[in-house]
């Protein structure tokens, strides 16, 4: 078995964990590759590095929270590699593995007990003139204002008819997986992950009157956004690019999937109770003083 590292070398503490997971798989001859990044930063250049390697990779073990995570979807997506994220950060919906529990969670994988989550993730492209660093993504497309300007108009078309014009901050475009992220953050809709369904949220609209839509994963989305000051924002997966305002984007579902490692006791519905406190006794207290007051 191969297994291909990747993680935040800033992170507090996180050169005693690679160290740890490093004897671990040493002690059990499995076959280790490190990004560039953490071989770099904490001098392991006794290591192969990916993706120098020609050996096939079984697994990415993403050490950090989500936005690692991202990271190693963005490098190992095209290898079509499983990865299973160790949450070394906050929230971390992506990264459910605790670093308490690694050590049971790689013997599983060590021993063939997991299953394979595919997930799916948007498509981007731009109309003739524009250029996107990176095309497809795990959590969201954003487009949001830039510098000072005001609100940006954003209108929205799906499957070639105008659904309406956002005057906002932004606005989201996510996949079920990004429901919990960004998304989350700014009022749209928790999805499962194996919904099909693509969530359009806005960011700080100017109209009361419009809310978050979920829209088949099927459907097709042209944006096409003015500004005062000629350009906008366009962020995917947390990477950031300014655009021309003269550029429209197209977003769709993409044809690849990111495959994520489940092991035994991981699922989204344990996560969503865990970390949004769902059903927790805190909670309950909590609506009981509500009630009363």
């Amino acid at each position: 078995m191969t297994i291909a590292i990747f993680g935040n070398s800033q992170k507090p503490k996180i050169s005693d964990e690679i160290q740890h997971l490093l004897d671990f798989m040493q002690a059990r001859e499995v076959h280790v590759l490190l990004s560039s990044e953490l071989r770099q930063e904490l001098n392991l250049r006794q290591y192969r590095q990916f993706p120098d390697s020609d050996e096939p990779i079984d697994f990415a073990l993403s050490i950090g929270g989500d936005g690692t995570f991202l990271t190693t979807a963005a490098m190992v997506g095209e290898h079509n590699i499983p990865i299973l994220g160790v949450n070394f950060g906050h929230l971390g919906f992506l990264s459910e593995v605790s670093t308490h529990d690694v050590d049971s969670i790689l013997e599983d994988l060590v021993n063939g007990n997991y299953t394979i989550e595919q997930r799916s993730l948007l498509q981007i492209s731009c109309s003739e003139g524009g250029f996107l660093a990176s095309t497809d993504a795990l959590n969201e497309v954003a487009v949001m204002k830039y510098g000072l300007s005001s609100a940006i108009d954003i209108d929205t078309c799906v499957n070639g008819e105008q659904l309406t014009r956002y005057i906002a901050d932004g606005l989201m475009v996510a996949t079920p997986t990004g429901s919990t992220a960004y998304n989350m953050s700014v009022g749209g809709p928790i999805m499962v992950p194996q919904s099909r369904g693509i969530i359009l949220t806005p960011i700080a609209s100017h109209s009361l009157t419009v809310r978050p839509l979920v829209i088949p994963d099927d459907w097709k989305i042209d944006l096409q956004v003015k500004s005062r000051t000629g350009s906008y924002m366009v962020s995917i997966d947390g990477r950031s690019q300014i655009m021309n305002d003269t550029v429209t984007l197209h977003i769709e579902k993409s044809p690849r999937t990111i495959k994520l490692v489940q092991v035994c006791g991981t699922n989204f519905i344990k996560s969503l109770k865990e970390k949004l406190l769902w059903g927790s006794a805190s909670g309950h207290s909590d609506s009981k003083d509500s009630a009363q007051a």
